[in-house]
């Protein structure tokens, strides 16, 4: 939702989202205005919505309907998602990035167009044009990244997506970015909570991030339980595009009173839709990104 995590600055960090998920103009003519902290309002949203049955099940119902129209309707996007993360249980700084996604197609059960990602960072300075792409089943499935533009970027690197080496300092891997998956991640868990109770569960229309209109899904989990992931979850779904544009997760305060403690935000800005990406925008080769012509690994 508004919606990728810094660690030894060593070659890149890989975004997901579960996790999640989308859109900005393809290249570096990134407007700085974009390049702030996200803006997301609740205070003036209409009041929530009375619900019937298991708290859940109108979040859910949602949460399945937007797959499908992911499923059926969105082909490809662009956008510039803002991530932050706690990592080994410190707050990783904000980290913008640029970030193409075609969505995965499936003609008779067969894989025909496959999902893949192209990341390049934008900030923190010191991350700042790093690069990297993957593409479902093609490149022996490694992750292609450089390091930051200059001396050290000598190298297109042949990574595991889901090595140490690509996933230091991140919570998913690349193959788990985009807001199709983010959906399906939170579908699994909508469903395995929905076993349990103490969940309560909000809609508040009106919600804002960066001005565009947004409902509120608002999950608590008011008792901390070995087998909940969080004390508190807001999706936003964006009420024209029908999609989530940001996540945010938050444990339980550390104290009696306190406040909820931010474990992962993923916030998707400029979402473009069906903008038809081609093969050449997760290339590489293409001569609009910097990757270097020697390869390691």
């Amino acid at each position: 939702m508004k919606q990728l995590t810094i660690v030894p600055r060593t070659l890149f960090t890989v975004a997901l989202a579960a996790t999640a998920l989308t859109a900005a103009t393809s290249s570096a003519q990134q407007p700085r205005e974009n390049l702030r902290e996200p803006v997301y309002r609740v205070s003036n949203a209409d009041p929530p919505t009375q619900q019937t049955g298991h708290p859940l099940d109108p979040a859910l119902k949602i949460a399945y309907d937007g797959l499908a129209h992911i499923q059926r309707d969105i082909r490809d996007y662009t956008a510039t998602l803002v991530k932050r993360e706690r990592i080994d249980g410190e707050l990783m700084p904000q980290e913008f990035m640029e970030v193409k996604v075609r969505n995965r197609k499936l003609a008779d059960g067969r894989v025909v167009v496959p999902f893949g990602v192209y990341l390049k960072f934008l900030k923190p300075a010191e991350m700042a044009g790093r690069e990297c792409i993957w593409v479902e089943g093609a490149n022996e499935n490694k992750l292609f990244g450089h390091e930051v533009p200059g001396i050290k970027n000598v190298f297109t690197i042949r990574l595991d997506p889901t090595g140490w080496f690509a996933m230091k300092g991140n919570r998913y891997p690349i193959t788990e970015a985009g807001i199709e998956t983010l959906t399906t991640r939170l579908i699994e868990k909508g469903e395995r909570d929905r076993k349990r109770g103490e969940c309560d569960v909000k809609f508040y229309k009106g919600a804002k991030i960066n001005g565009r209109v947004c409902t509120l899904l608002q999950v608590t989990h008011p008792v901390k339980r070995p087998y909940f992931d969080f004390h508190l979850a807001q999706i936003f779904i964006d009420d024209e595009l029908q999609v989530p544009v940001r996540y945010a997760a938050y444990l339980w305060p550390e104290t009696p009173g306190g406040k909820p403690v931010l474990e992962e935000e993923y916030t998707y800005l400029n979402l473009n839709l069906n903008v038809g990406l081609t093969d050449e925008d997760f290339n590489y080769k293409n001569p609009a990104y910097k990757f270097p012509d020697r390869l390691f690994n």
